[in-house]
């Protein structure tokens, strides 16, 4: 059983492996991809073996898989599947133009197999000395990522983030630490005073202080990583810059380990000191995240940073679900989390092709994409008013069932402030989208991509995220409903 997470989290080194290997993106990315399949593969099967059963989990919780790690690894290997398929389209394209030089390609695909292994071991412990290091590991292999297309900007950025992200990841480190001396009372070694489920088996016996002080750090430290207001400001320069598989990778699934390593937190906060402190600092950045990403959507000139500050938006929407809490919160929370992943990766893959047409991630400069670029505007327009939490995509359901938990929370204010932030949102994100799809074609296009079999790959990531939006918003499967289910009760 322990072999099913090393295989999920070191399958994708293969991809780092071909990269070494070869510099031509075509090869290198069909490795990535048969990996990121068999990751994908390997945390579904530990999804069905630990559902309603016992965890797979080594000495020390080094290695942990229950409900929640299952779901989180599944939602981050698809996120990875999805990219990996787009970087062989987008990375190739590049390096025909000259856009990308061997090493830069064979520097991509090395740090994409290390993040994606690192993002997918990052979910699959529940050590938090371990998951500390691991996040940190991500930070790590993304930030070259961001500036391995060399333009100044993407350096800037790159820097931003790296410099920002370990101030995070140190505010966690010091709420780790609190942790661990709020259970220096409790039997048993050190070692097992950093093992989630020691530490949710003897959370009454807790030092009450030192676990809300570790608490409040822990989430603001991994809320860095989750995009929440006020330590956001990475978020929107590094998925403007990063190569879009890049984008979609960092959107879709870093933000969610970020979300893994809270919801850790709030479990052992909850069972120490009742669902009502964690439930109010959940709710606290999350309402200002939702209020900033909201107003940050209107008149973005840039669409990419558009998109990531709709990542904030909706980062701050899971972490509402979470604060109501009840079961319909937590669903609704986990399940928002799937539908954004798929979600983000879709329009930001999509905006890859954007950006090899156009030549451009201004918004203002294109008009028309219905028309010049048919599969690519169908599916820009189709996954924005499916971002937006339109019906019948899979956001919607999300939405309403966390709307339906504040409800049933007696939080009616809350959920109508909620319901007016989501408005703007929707108006602002589509006022931009839609002013790019419909219209008159401006200028001159591009070719996106050299050959029929680019265009093929680039779009079969976007069209099978898409479908999948559309099925979770018609109906949720019964696999996925149970592991759901599986997860919730882990929480509560």
């Amino acid at each position: 059983m322990i072999l099913l997470p090393i295989l999920a989290s070191c399958l994708p080194l293969l991809g780092s492996v071909a990269g070494l290997l070869t510099s031509r993106a075509q090869l290198a990315g069909g490795i990535a991809v048969a990996a990121a399949v068999g990751s994908l593969g390997a945390a579904v099967a530990e999804a069905a073996m630990t559902g309603g059963g016992a965890p797979i989990a080594s000495a020390g919780s080094f290695i942990y898989v229950d409900g929640i790690s299952a779901f989180f690894a599944i939602t981050v290997a698809i996120v990875v599947l999805l990219a990996g398929i787009g970087s062989i389209a987008y990375v190739h394209a590049q390096q025909v133009r000259g856009e990308l030089s061997p090493n830069r390609v064979r520097a991509y695909f090395v740090l994409w197999g290390l993040f994606a292994g690192s993002m997918v071991a990052s979910v699959e412990t529940a050590n938090l000395g371990l998951l500390f290091v691991l996040v940190e590991a991500c930070t790590l292999a993304s930030v070259v990522l961001v500036a391995i297309e060399g333009r100044t900007s993407g350096l800037e950025a790159g820097w931003r983030y790296v410099i920002i992200s370990s101030l995070g990841i140190t505010i966690a480190l010091v709420g780790t630490l609190f942790v661990f001396f709020a259970a220096t009372a409790l039997p048993g070694s050190p070692e097992q005073h950093l093992t989630w489920a020691y530490l949710v088996h003897h959370a009454r016996q807790l030092d009450g202080t030192g676990l809300r002080l570790g608490f409040l750090l822990a989430v603001v430290g991994y809320g860095t990583k989750v995009g929440l207001v006020p330590m956001h400001t990475w978020l929107p320069d590094a998925h403007a810059e990063a190569p879009s598989p890049a984008s979609a990778m960092l959107s879709g699934a870093l933000l969610n380990v970020g979300m893994y390593a809270i919801l850790r937190y709030v479990v052992i906060a909850d069972r120490a000191l009742g669902p009502a402190y964690a439930s109010h600092v959940l709710l606290t950045f999350g309402f200002l995240s939702v209020a900033l990403g909201a107003l940050f959507l209107v008149r973005r000139r840039d669409f990419k940073r558009l998109w990531a500050y709709s990542s904030v938006e909706h980062m701050g929407i899971i972490a509402i679900g979470l604060g109501f809490g009840g079961v319909l919160g937590l669903y609704g929370a986990l399940l928002h989390t799937l539908n954004h992943a798929v979600g983000k990766a879709v329009l930001f893959l999509a905006g890859g092709t954007l950006v090899l047409a156009y030549e451009t991630r201004q918004a203002s400069r294109i008009s028309g994409v219905l028309s010049s670029l048919p599969v690519t505007g169908a599916v820009l327009l189709l996954g924005s008013l499916a971002v937006v939490g339109s019906p019948p995509f899979g956001l919607f359901i999300s939405e309403f069932t966390i709307v339906r938990a504040g409800l049933a929370a007696q939080s009616p204010a809350l959920v109508g402030l909620l319901l007016l932030l989501l408005v703007l949102a929707f108006i602002g994100f589509m006022y931009t989208t839609s002013r790019m799809v419909l219209g008159e074609p401006k200028g001159q296009q591009r070719q996106p991509y050299p050959g029929r079999l680019g265009a093929v790959l680039a779009a079969v990531p976007i069209l099978l995220g898409l479908a999948g939006l559309l099925v979770l918003g018609l109906w949720v499967p019964g696999v996925l409903n149970s592991l759901l289910m599986h997860s919730v009760e882990v929480i509560r």
